[in-house]
């Protein structure tokens, strides 16, 4: 079956948003990326604040000697992108919202980012390394707070395209 017209040409919001996952952790939890970030001069602004906002998700080329291997080591990062793209996939609310379009595309690609932060962090903390309660709900806060900030580029990101 071939569609006609402007929809045609535009991906998914889901498929939209999942490319923006892997750019946004990509880049930005990039090892330059976060020595770059770690390195602004004004900790107390909050374009400096942002920018380490932004590096939460890093991933590094070696493991440092750390246990468990590269893996353990980017574990975060990992489960970020692939619960954020199942996320996406599973929360279709352009379909079943009541006032389809753009404002439930935008919110749904956030949300599912705000519940991929807190979920990789709860899960990275509870398999990494010396598990904890504690540490896991900890964890949690940070990564929804990271998902919080962050997750309206994925919002943006699935604006416009096929539900």
């Amino acid at each position: 079956m071939h569609r006609s017209g402007p929809v045609s040409r535009y991906g998914t919001a889901a498929g939209t948003g999942a490319l923006a996952v892997l750019l946004l952790v990509g880049i930005c939890g990039s090892p330059a990326y976060t020595g770059w970030a770690a390195t602004l001069t004004d900790p107390e602004s909050g374009g400096a604040f942002y920018a380490r906002l932004l590096a939460w998700p890093a991933w590094r080329l070696d493991a440092d000697g750390q246990a468990g291997g590269l893996f353990a080591a980017d574990l975060r990062a990992v489960l970020l992108v692939v619960l954020a793209v199942a996320l996406l996939y599973l929360l279709p609310a352009a379909q079943v919202a009541r006032v389809p379009g753009p404002v439930s595309q935008f919110f749904s690609g956030w949300a599912a980012y705000v519940l991929a932060g807190g979920l990789a962090a709860v899960l990275a903390a509870l398999l990494g390394q010396a598990p904890s309660l504690l540490g896991a709900l900890q964890d949690a806060s940070t990564g929804a707070g990271y998902g919080f900030l962050t997750g309206w580029i994925i919002g943006i990101a699935s604006l416009g395209g096929r539900a």
